[in-house]
Order: structure tokens, then sequence, then C-alpha cells
């Protein structure tokens, strides 16, 4: 049986199981039943993502960044789960893409949100080999959706409409373009109450000015906490998963510097190699389950 399959018809039996437990009066709504593995949708949540990460149309190259990204840990810290609306930020290459959408395919629905390509520039691009992907593979992607923003003014969907918005290495640009908390606003705007917002960037030294590292790529964490806060969401938790120690934060091309940039080519390249992928802050926030809409000046 195909395992995706099998989310339906477990979803099924627990609901068998929960309903034939107990009488209602001894089992009471907020209580799980005991005869219901508790870990059940997790441990299936846990084997789609296994699938889908060892997934051979993923890109060598892209497979190749797992040691430094942490994708399964990354994405379970988030809470995803195979059957959720996800929203990805800006997916660029589609690093992400190639796990999230497979995993969402079946029961869910991935939507990857692109800025609209100015002409020859980076978004262009993005778009381009996202679409060529997509079009390549339906048998993967073919159920993903694209949506194009405008940053300056950005709209991701219809309000309260997605359970999760996750965003990968891109707080940095929007930071130096001045777009952030328009961005940040429109992501408060697409997420359900209770929705989660996902947020994963290079983090800059916590003593680190925002004027001094802006244009370096890292971005100090507290700036990052009061944009997503600033726009009504609150920090529920912060995760080392993508820690690294060996990130001294003072390059010559900045975070760019390192793999898999290396921007400076062939000076110093087993030196950058040898340190890895940067530093980065992983947080998690929520869209208050309920609350008023907050005032943005």
């Amino acid at each position: 049986m195909n395992s995706r399959v099998f989310l339906g018809l477990a979803v099924a039996l627990l609901a068998a199981c929960s309903s034939n437990s107990a009488p209602a009066a001894a089992q009471p709504q907020d209580q799980p039943s005991a005869l219901v593995p508790p870990t059940s949708a997790s441990d299936f949540t846990a084997s789609q993502l296994d699938q889908d990460i060892a997934g051979d149309w993923r890109s060598p190259e892209h497979r190749a960044r797992d040691v430094y990204r942490h994708p399964k840990a990354t994405l379970q810290f988030f809470g995803i789960r195979p059957d959720l609306t996800v929203v990805e930020i800006t997916p660029g290459g589609g690093w992400y893409t190639e796990i999230l959408a497979p995993l969402l395919r079946d029961n869910g629905h991935y939507i990857a949100a692109t800025a609209k390509p100015a002409a020859d520039g980076e978004a262009s691009r993005d778009l381009t080999g996202l679409k060529a992907k997509f079009s390549a593979d339906p048998a993967h992607y073919g159920k993903a959706q694209m949506v194009e923003f405008d940053p300056k003014a950005p709209s991701f969907g219809a309000p309260n409409s997605a359970d999760m918005v996750l965003t990968f290495r891109n707080v940095h640009n929007w930071v130096e373009a001045d777009t952030a908390p328009a961005m940040f606003k429109a992501f408060y705007s697409v997420l359900r109450p209770g929705g989660v917002l996902g947020v994963e960037d290079h983090r800059a030294a916590d003593t680190a000015s925002l004027d001094a590292v802006k244009e370096s790529g890292y971005l100090p964490t507290n700036v990052v906490i009061k944009l997503a806060t600033d726009a009504g969401f609150q920090l529920q938790e912060s995760s080392e998963i993508n820690a690294n120690p060996k990130d001294t934060k003072d390059y010559p091309k900045g975070v760019w510097t390192l793999p898999p940039t290396l921007t400076l080519g062939d000076q110093d390249r087993a030196k950058y190699l040898a340190i890895g992928e940067s530093d980065r802050m992983t947080l998690r926030f929520v869209k208050p389950a309920t609350s008023a809409t907050p005032s943005h000046h």
C-alpha cells in the first residue's frame, strides 16, 4: 500500500478506536483515549519526512546541504504535518520545495510565494526555475501552487487561509530593502488564528547592532523577534537546531563568504568549507488564537 494512502486510513482507524474505547462520560474531550497511541500522527509525519528527504527527485547539490540544514529536525520543530496548508516565502532555487511539495501533495497544500520578477533579476530566475521544476515532475509537484507578490505591498492569499508560513534565510534581504515590516504583516494576515510562522536566518552576535551587520547577511535575533511581535505574533520557541559555533561572522564578503556561495572562490576555500554554513536562528511564532488585529502605524 502507498504509505500516503495510509494517512486517511490511519485517521479513520484512530477515530474508530477513540469512539469505541469508552463511554463519552468517562472520556473527557480534551483527554486522548488510552487505546490510541499518542504519537501516531507525529510518527506518520516523521516517516513521510524521511521518505521525502531521501527522495531521488531532490538534486544532489541540495541533498549535500542536509548535513548543514537539518531539514527533518527543522520542519518537525515548526510542527509540519502532511495535511497542512503551507506557504513558503521566497523559496529561491527550491531547496525546501523539494521536500515540502511532495510531503503536502496528497493531503495538504504547498504554495510557493515568489516576488514579482524584475527584468533579469534574481526573482525572475527563481520563478523560471520553479516553474520548470514543477512542470517537469508532476508526480511530485503537480499540485503545488505559485503566487507572486509585490514586496512593498505583499499579499500571500486570502486572510486566515494558511496553517503555516515558512521562510528560510530571507529576512536579512527584506531588512536591507526596508520591506520587512510589510512582509511580516502579510504573514500575519494570511495565517489562520493559531497558525505558525517559522523563520530561519543567519544569526549575528547578540551584541551586534543592526547598522553594523545589516549588509553582511547576518541579523541580530532580537531584530527578527521584534519584526514578528510588532506584526502581532507571539514567540513560541527558539531552537539551536541550525546553530554553528564555528561561524565567526567576520568575513570579507559577509555570510556569502561561507558555503554554499563561497564568494571568494578558491581563496581560503578549505578554511570556509571547514566552517560550513552559517550560524542560524530558528524561531517559531504563533498568531494568537483569539486576538484583535494589531494596529499598524
